[in-house]
């Protein structure tokens, strides 16, 4: 938490305490502290937006249009940037941008069991992968106070979402890591997002900052000239407090030209979203929140965030069922807003200048069973699904690997978890360096350092 506390009661020296993720100290000192490991941690950040659920492979990005109906993609496909490849229909803008993006037609989850395995899983010691990096890149950044590991659910731009839904993995563990590399979750009942901001007027605050001035400069008269005065890391601590970190979180500072670039809610009728669904409440979340929770881990990654993961509740599990939507309706409440919001960031960060900056990766606990039900759906499938990345400085605009005949297994090249967790963490941390890091359980070190990324991307 920080807080102002009254001068004449505690230090002038502490101004604050920041507690972020369960590790507690006085701002300024945080602020003075070193990076735990600067030449360890590349100038990179990383959005892992997961789809929770299970994606179609079919229905996104391998449409298998040469196969009977009842296989191929239901809601048709569309010609990509890229010659010869096309996507899903659904996503129009996202294949218009295809030549910015990896497509990975030969990712394996393993299980058709749901939970949040690539994100938190064995191969992250069940920790959220953006603990494992801020186990070695230490929990805050140090310039400015930024969480470096941030979970993002409708909540965290929509107070009146639903809750997230955490009975098939809890996206901020932290394992055997500790609570001090857990993710901080804005929206979802913590107080950081709320600390952040100011408990006095501002003037009086701004008062505060002459009166330590004064004081030190009075306490170098007396000391004869060896104090030099409010040090750097104090004043720091005073900018992060007046707005640095907290307006990160504020979309309202954003530009409205943009917050309504990103804008996914008209692109679906909620009212027209059929309650026979028992998870309609959730299409409804997804479709008015994932353009802005796009936009959020933009503006977080600018600021000094390391990995953002966002989701949006359980909406990709389209079985065609009681709870959940057919394929064709499923992709119209959740796949179009998913092409929107996507396109909308890599075109964002592309004009931003950020495509070597900002490494985006989009997949799901599994695919989809390659043969639709009886009911228009598709059933849980643990050999195939989709994977899609874009810039971080990877190689882009090619298709890796390839799935058989009816897109149900890898063809060639598989690539499993561990290869997409070895991406991610050679893309923001320096394996060869982190070898030499002392402090690391056996553990730790393995899981970060033995996976092989993905062949074709670095």
């Amino acid at each position: 938490m920080i807080e102002i506390g009254d001068i004449s009661r505690r230090s002038f020296l502490r101004i604050g305490t920041l507690q972020m993720g369960g590790a507690a100290m006085s701002l300024p000192q945080f602020l003075a502290a070193k990076s735990m490991a600067p030449n360890l941690v590349k100038d990179r950040s990383v959005v892992f937006l997961f789809m929770h659920g299970g994606p179609s492979q079919t229905e996104t990005f391998d449409p298998k249009m040469d196969q009977p109906s009842g296989i191929h993609s239901a809601t048709g496909e569309v010609r990509t940037s890229i010659p010869g490849i096309t996507f899903g229909a659904t996503f129009p803008k996202l294949a218009k941008l295809a030549h910015k993006m990896s497509i990975v037609r030969s990712f394996t989850t393993g299980t058709g069991a749901h939970d949040i395995k690539p994100i938190v899983g064995k191969n992250s010691l069940e920790a959220n992968i953006g603990s494992l990096y801020t186990r070695v890149a230490g929990p805050n950044n140090p310039l400015n106070g930024m969480p470096k590991n941030i979970a993002l659910y409708p909540k965290a731009v929509n107070a009146e979402a639903l809750p997230m839904i955490k009975k098939f993995g809890d996206f901020a563990s932290a394992g055997p890591l500790g609570a001090a590399y857990a993710p901080f979750e804005p929206g979802e009942g913590g107080t950081l997002q709320t600390d952040m901001t100011l408990r006095m007027q501002r003037t009086r605050l701004e008062d505060r900052r002459t009166l330590l001035k004064n004081l030190d400069q009075a306490k170098c008269a007396l000391d004869g000239g060896v104090s030099d005065g409010m040090t750097g890391f104090q004043a720091q601590a005073f900018d992060t407090i007046l707005g640095g970190v907290s307006e990160a979180f504020d979309l309202s500072r954003e530009n409205p030209r943009t917050l309504a670039a990103y804008d996914t809610a008209p692109l679906v009728n909620v009212g027209s979203i059929r309650k026979v669904w028992a998870n309609h409440e959730r299409y409804r979340d997804h479709s008015q929140n994932i353009g802005k929770l796009m936009l959020l881990a933009r503006r977080l990654c600018e600021r000094g965030a390391g990995f953002v993961t966002v989701t949006t509740n359980f909406v990709w599990d389209m079985h065609a069922d009681k709870n959940n939507a057919t394929i064709t309706e499923g992709m119209e409440y959740v796949g179009a807003p998913f092409d929107h919001a996507v396109s909308t960031f890599i075109e964002d960060v592309e004009s931003r200048g950020l495509s070597e900056k900002i490494l985006l990766v989009c997949c799901g606990e599994m695919g989809r069973n390659p043969v639709m039900n009886k009911r228009a759906g598709r059933d849980h499938w643990g050999k195939l699904a989709p994977l899609m990345i874009y810039g971080g400085g990877l190689k882009m605009g090619q298709v890796i690997g390839q799935s058989d005949s009816r897109g149900g297994e890898p063809a060639s090249s598989p690539v499993v978890m561990e290869n997409l967790t070895a991406t991610i963490l050679h893309s923001l941390l320096d394996i060869n360096e982190v070898r030499l890091m002392d402090g690391l359980s056996n553990d730790v070190m393995s899981a970060i350092t033995e996976p092989r990324p993905i062949r074709g991307l670095m």
